[in-house]
């Protein structure tokens, strides 16, 4: 199967100095890991013809969690474009890529620069991780069921389809806990992870309770960086001294009702949809991906993904990551191979993607997945949008 994704490919991966209350402005860790990623991709400035990130603009989002707006973007870089967009619709994070790739795929543009900018660690100061409503003045949508109820945050939201998976399926805590034990592990050998000491299981399950049943190490950590990736016509391939990661087949779909709590399975999400629609692009199977990068804002949105991505059936993802061994960087399925956002830092799923390309690259150092990966799956969002991405290395 020849899907339209595969005319575009990776060019080019960059990022930021990551940490906690780094205190440097948003603009000035974009421009850092722009300025890397198409140097990276053997370009210039003055090659981009196109720009897109998530989300953009600032807005009504919380502090430190937009990031700068394109316009902002293209006016520091004199970027001249023949295409752009920013904007959170669509599936996921991963949406500002898709739509790159469409963009390059159809001609609209030839390099297109993608970015995610988080200040939320240097936002939330001293302080608490801010709430999500705190202070408005009008709740709309689906928040006014749960805000006034002071469910300020995605933990309470998504604990309902966590607590409903463990009735149905016998999952349990020590299970899920895999996820952030894994993560933790090849965190330490990530230089840029915010958590990088080791985290045992005792740790784990006396650590404090969120919102039951997901406890403090179960949410992501939030952080300060930008990455960015160059997304180029897949003849550029040719002209770059390095491997780049070529776009197999993406997932956008979604079938159900956006929403955390009335999807028709709730021990399932939008993953589901969203990963049924990449399989559908591609003649390559589940058992052909070497490295996996999942989202996990919270532990089992990574499991869902592992189900919705069939690497186990639905309701198995406790059984499959038991004791560890399959989801380490030495299984039969490397996940979350830079640390993940529950160590790594909530890079917003971007990191997943340039870490997926330097493992495609062999460039992942300490912990690069032995035997040259070839095939890498990302996946984003997991909640109420989901998209994912297969990538194969290419040169």
């Amino acid at each position: 199967m020849t899907a339209v994704e595969q005319r575009a490919v990776v060019s080019g991966v960059g990022q930021s100095e990551v940490g906690r209350r780094l205190g440097r402005d948003e603009l000035d860790l974009t421009i850092e890991a722009a300025l890397a990623a198409i140097s990276d991709a053997g370009l210039t400035v003055a090659d981009i013809d196109g720009l897109a990130t998530y989300p953009g603009g600032g807005g009504a989002a919380p502090g430190g969690f937009a990031g700068p707006g394109t316009p902002v973007v293209q006016d520091a870089l004199r970027l001249s474009l023949n295409w752009h967009r920013g904007g959170m619709e669509g599936p996921a994070q991963l949406q500002a890529v898709i739509d790159a790739v469409l963009a390059v795929a159809s001609g609209l543009a030839r390099h297109v620069l993608v970015y995610r900018t988080v200040t939320e660690s240097t936002a939330q100061g001293s302080g608490r991780r801010q709430g999500i409503g705190v202070g408005a003045k009008g709740i709309g949508g689906a928040q006014q069921w749960t805000i006034p109820f002071r469910a300020y945050s995605a933990a309470n939201w998504l604990a309902l389809n966590v607590q409903r998976h463990f009735h149905e399926f016998g999952t349990t805590r020590e299970q899920m806990a895999q996820i952030a034990l894994n993560a933790r592990r090849n965190a330490a050998l990530n230089s840029k992870a915010i958590f990088r000491e080791p985290m045992s299981m005792d740790d784990y399950l006396s650590a404090r309770m969120i919102t039951t049943p997901l406890c403090l190490f179960d949410c992501d950590v939030p952080c300060d960086g930008s990455t960015a990736v160059v997304v180029s016509a897949v003849e550029h391939a040719s002209a770059v001294d390095h491997p780049v990661a070529r776009v197999e087949a993406v997932g956008t779909a979604l079938r159900g009702r956006p929403s955390w709590d009335q999807w028709a399975d709730t021990t399932t999400m939008a993953a589901v949809d969203a990963a049924a629609s990449m399989w559908a692009r591609t003649d390559l199977r589940p058992a052909d991906v070497d490295v996996a990068e999942l989202y996990d804002g919270f532990s089992w949105l990574a499991m869902a993904w592992l189900e919705a991505l069939g690497f186990c059936g639905h309701g198995e993802s406790g059984a499959f990551i038991e004791g560890g061994q399959r989801i380490a960087l030495d299984g039969e399925l490397p996940l979350n191979t830079n640390g993940g956002q529950l160590s790594g830092g909530r890079l917003h799923g971007f990191g997943f993607l340039h870490e997926a390309v330097l493992q495609l690259r062999g460039e992942a150092g300490d912990r690069q997945v032995a035997g040259g990966p070839e095939v890498a799956v990302v996946a984003n969002g997991g909640g109420p949008l989901a998209g994912s991405m297969l990538l194969t290395r290419l040169g």
